[in-house]
């Protein structure tokens, strides 16, 4: 059974989609009303720009969400895929694999997204931080005993979890991590607590957006970051968006639902290689693959 998976943000680069949007008129077309859509010239900066450019988040976000769905056309030839799923910013890339959106309202939603995920950054600097090597349950019980805001954001795969928050609080927790005997304990380089609490301003605004956007019934199962679940009712997909943003990234525990469901082959579709890299982590019997 496939499966189709769609990255998130981090998976960028200068360069991506300009081999796609120069290898086909259908994808040109769709890359090229990217443009209108947004009312600036993001293809540019995806193509030509500078890493700078291309790493804030109200242009990153629709980046990879035009690319992965622009690759989602060579990812449909052959064995029809059953089910799909998107790591945090990838939810959204799924939607549109699945027939819950449109492109135009998929990109919409992202854009808003990631425009009020950055005023939430800009509005209360925070912190991300990677923790390797300790166990799922002690990473949590560590983030609740540290004062402060610190809560798991992504759990990527057994022995890599991503905690998020106030600076201070995640920088407290990586020293008491450490302490408890993680590997490692790394501060990201990123300016905002993604996956928190802190993104509550960001959540309102996307959730406005969200329920004035159309979404169509699924044609296969979506497994939401928040659930970890198959989920095919469109309201239900609507609230799990939302929740997301607040919420943590179950990655580990929604590619072991995907595949307890049957899945043996994992499509990724979109930028980088990163998702193929945990799939392998978390279950190294199942085949991983590009798209393109």
């Amino acid at each position: 059974m496939k499966a189709l998976v769609f990255p998130g943000q981090g998976s960028q680069y200068v360069g991506m989609g300009k081999e796609l949007y120069e290898s086909r008129k259908d994808i040109k077309d769709l890359m090229d009303s990217a443009n209108k859509i947004l009312g600036f010239d993001i293809l540019s900066v995806m193509f030509n720009g500078s890493e700078e450019d291309l790493k804030k988040t109200e242009v990153t976000q629709p980046a990879i969400f035009i690319y992965s769905v622009a690759a989602l056309k060579t990812a449909l030839n052959g064995v029809a895929p059953e089910m799909v799923a998107g790591h945090s910013l990838g939810e959204f890339s799924a939607l549109v694999a699945n027939g819950v959106l449109s492109f135009e309202d998929g990109l919409k939603l992202v854009s808003t997204r990631a425009k009020a995920m950055q005023e939430a950054c800009d509005a209360n600097p925070s912190s991300m931080a990677a923790i390797l090597g300790l166990a799922d349950d002690l990473v949590e019980k560590i983030c609740e005993e540290t004062p402060g805001i610190v809560v798991p954001a992504n759990y990527n795969c057994p022995g890599q979890l991503v905690i998020s928050g106030e600076t201070a609080a995640v920088e407290l927790a990586c020293q008491n991590m450490k302490n408890a005997g993680a590997k490692r304990a790394l501060m990201l380089p990123v300016n905002g607590a993604f996956h928190s609490p802190l993104m509550k301003p960001a959540q309102e605004k996307l959730a406005e957006a969200i329920h004035n956007t159309k979404f169509y019934k699924p044609t296969m199962p979506v497994y939401q970051n928040i659930t970890t679940t198959a989920v095919t009712d469109p309201d239900e997909i609507k609230l799990n968006l939302i929740a997301q943003l607040t919420g943590p990234v179950k990655w580990t525990q929604s590619v072991q639902n995907m595949i307890q469901r049957g899945a043996t082959s994992f499509v990724e579709v979109g930028p980088g290689k990163t998702l193929q890299g945990l799939i392998k982590k978390i279950n190294n019997t199942v085949e991983v693959s590009s798209a393109i």
